[in-house]
């Protein structure tokens, strides 16, 4: 089938139409991004792409696939990827969020590498097929938080956020411990992140988890503990 050339050149057009290049050099320096960006704010981006992607609905997974994949691995500009990511979590698309995109997903992390990609795919995408699919995923994730590759990594430790009372905590504790000793600020981060979240529906076994591993760093302990008197 392939992807959809109607949907790539209207985001590329409606991009290069709200570019300015005076905000671009601005973000590329705050995101530290080798790729430029088109200088297209979260707003204005986020009206864009729901306008496009209402008007040119996708017809099958393949083609849903094949066109956030092409929208990713063609992109000039960042905000080309930030449209590849949105439009794989599109409401229209929402029956195909299944194990079987973990492949697509995991190329998006694993070239992605750094947070503004990885956070939102691990939390919005990744997360909720572990909720609806746990057999299927569990073991991926256990792959991935031993995994050799940070963002692998990351992803196993800060995909249950917002899963409130559904987080597996075995897995949640699997995923940190596995990720305790290193020294890395994105995990670090991510692990403190992952436990202060939790703390909303679990703030004893979090103070507990806290108390249970000395080897925490300090970062992670004050993520955790944040909201915790």
């Amino acid at each position: 089938m392939g992807a959809n050339e109607p949907v790539l050149a209207a985001v590329r057009t409606g991009l290069a139409e709200l570019a300015d290049p005076a905000k671009a050099p601005e973000m590329q320096a705050y995101m530290k991004s080798a790729m430029p960006f088109r200088g297209v704010p979260k707003p204005e981006r986020g009206k864009l792409l729901k306008a496009v992607f209402a008007e040119h609905l996708l017809p099958d997974r393949v083609s849903f696939r094949d066109t956030v994949l092409a929208l990713w691995r063609e992109a000039q500009y960042r905000e080309e990827r930030y449209a590849a990511i949105t439009l794989s979590g599109h409401r229209a698309y929402r029956q195909w969020q299944d194990p079987d995109l973990l492949t697509m997903y995991e190329e998006l992390i694993v070239t992605g590498a750094w947070w503004d990609y990885v956070d939102e795919v691990a939390i919005r995408r990744v997360g909720p097929i572990l909720r609806t699919h746990r057999a299927a995923v569990t073991p991926v994730l256990r792959r991935w938080m031993t995994d050799a590759d940070r963002w692998r990594r990351r992803t196993a430790v800060i995909c249950q956020v917002s899963a409130k009372d559904e987080v597996d905590q075995e897995l949640l504790a699997d995923a940190i411990e596995a990720n305790l000793d290193d020294r890395d600020f994105f995990l670090r981060k991510g692990i403190g992140w992952a436990l202060r979240d939790h703390a909303r529906a679990e703030p004893e076994w979090v103070r507990g988890f806290v108390r249970a591993h000395p080897g925490l760093s300090p970062l992670s302990v004050r993520e955790a503990m944040k909201h915790l008197s």
